[in-house]
């Protein structure tokens, strides 16, 4: 009995296809209109879509391990309590280094840098803000009408670059690792600007760079700032002693007695460590360059934008034949849902 069911069912499924085949073969010439209006509406998308430039840099940052010719000199400088690397750092990580190129910081200081476009000097933010047409929206506006970067930053002036951070990280930047084997990152920028796409991009990888040297080399830098400091501040006390023990010495050329010349011997003991100390110093201040100089990594761009960038436009046939495929899919689906209505209408 259940198998007699079961070919029941299935012989009202194909009935129920064999129906619905024939209806929408009825409906094939309006199905075909839907069709061919959708493929009319998807190249008028693709002729009226505007023009966008792709701006593409690769860079490499060199490992601190596979920075060094100067590595042999690490033993010296331990004896005087310096290293001068060969620790990684995770600070700085590819993939913190992929996240910090989309951080508000780097984007907001590669806004603020001033560039050339079409002949005018402005900040990038301001170009930005030209090209996507804000100030027209914003001239209906009281709150955001007469802002200028070039001013004194304001509430105004922090809640635009938000927004502009965001647009640009979420729509317009991608980062990547190109070659997972030789470490390539990948940078790329999206503009309707191609002069704009490509010094935004360049300026971007900048700032980067000054916040990652800044980073790795603020320890050797500090050190390096104290011993010159120090140097200094000897130097000048050395220079004072030495004067003074040389005007002594000529006042007591005629003194014979030792307590006579007790002063004299005092301040040849003080030049003497004096001495002393800023030869140390010195050493170690030359030992911290080259620690500094050890510690400085290296960001090789291997290829920069190059003017005329790539065009990202929708392709006309593509959008035809989705915009077609579209309007088959609805109509399809829409004559099908209708029958289903009538159907269920006609048994209540």
């Amino acid at each position: 009995m259940e198998h007699y069911n079961d070919e029941i069912q299935l012989k009202d499924i194909l009935i129920k296809l064999s129906e619905y085949k024939a209806y929408l073969l009825k409906k094939k010439f309006a199905i075909i209109g839907f069709c061919f209006a959708f493929f009319a509406i998807g190249l008028a998308i693709a002729f009226t879509s505007e023009t966008k430039y792709k701006a593409e840099l690769t860079f490499v940052v060199e490992d601190e391990q596979s920075l060094s010719p100067l590595r042999g000199m690490s033993g010296i400088a331990s004896q005087f309590g310096f290293d001068l690397g060969g620790g990684s750092s995770t600070t700085f990580s590819q993939q913190n280094i992929m996240e910090l190129l989309k951080s508000r910081g780097v984007v907001e200081a590669t806004l603020l840098e001033e560039g050339t476009i079409d002949g005018k000097k402005d900040l990038l933010v301001e170009h930005y803000i030209t090209i996507k047409e804000f100030r027209e929206v914003w001239a209906k506006s009281e709150e955001f009408s007469g802002v200028n970067f070039n001013k004194a930053s304001t509430l105004e002036h922090d809640s635009i670059m938000g927004g502009i951070w965001k647009e640009i990280t979420e729509n317009n930047l991608n980062i990547e690792i190109k070659n997972d084997e030789a470490n390539i990152i990948n940078l790329s920028f999206i503009s309707a600007n191609e002069k704009f796409a490509k010094q935004f991009t360049e300026t971007l990888i900048d700032e980067m760079s000054k916040m990652y040297i800044t980073h790795q080399t603020k320890q050797a830098r500090n050190t390096l700032d104290f011993l010159q400091d120090r140097a200094d501040s000897v130097f000048v006390e050395l220079d004072k002693s030495e004067k003074e023990f040389a005007r002594v010495k000529d006042i007591n050329q005629r003194i014979i007695k030792a307590s006579g010349r007790l002063k004299e011997l005092q301040l040849m003991r003080e030049v003497e460590v004096l001495n002393t100390m800023y030869l140390e110093i010195v050493k170690n201040l030359e030992i911290s360059k080259i620690t500094l100089l050890n510690q400085t990594p290296i960001i090789n761009i291997i290829d920069k934008p190059i003017l005329p960038l790539e065009e990202e436009k929708l392709s006309k046939t593509m959008a035809g034949i989705l915009g077609g495929f579209l309007g088959g899919f609805l109509s399809v689906c829409f004559f099908i849902f209708g029958k289903l209505f009538k159907d269920a209408l006609a048994e209540d």
